[in-house]
């Protein structure tokens, strides 16, 4: 069951995003770092660039939340959340990554320098 819903008179749609929001496996951490009213206003913010008249900034401020919480693939790398699977009928739960179980970076690609030979100077030749 979702939170109180903090910020003053919510809206049909901004109730239904609410609960939407605080089903997903992404709450769990919300719940323990007590961001409810970040989420509020993600979903304040979200409801308004829904609007076709939205203005960009709107628009890319609900994007920042996005990934501000975890909602969005870029979101869950930043925070270094991961989604475990769980047991079936289970909801997905995310951790945060273990000091010791860094994301695997990707592989190094030559550089230039490293793709240069070293040619020996063989002098003039008159």
């Amino acid at each position: 069951m979702p939170p109180e819903w903090p910020l003053t008179d919510p809206t049909d749609r901004e109730l239904q995003l609410w609960d939407e929001l605080w089903e997903r496996p992404q709450a769990v951490m919300w719940e323990e770092l007590s961001q409810e009213l970040e989420v509020a206003l993600f979903v304040r913010c979200l409801a308004e660039a829904e609007q076709p008249e939205a203005k960009v900034d709107v628009r890319k401020l609900a994007r920042q939340y996005l990934d501000s919480l975890g909602l969005s693939v870029q979101g869950m790398l930043r925070n270094r959340w991961k989604i475990s699977p769980g047991e079936p009928g289970t909801v997905p739960v995310p951790e945060a990554f273990e000091d010791d179980e860094p994301p695997t970076p990707a592989p190094r690609r030559p550089s230039a320098r490293d793709r240069m030979k070293v040619v020996p100077f063989r002098g003039r030749e008159d």
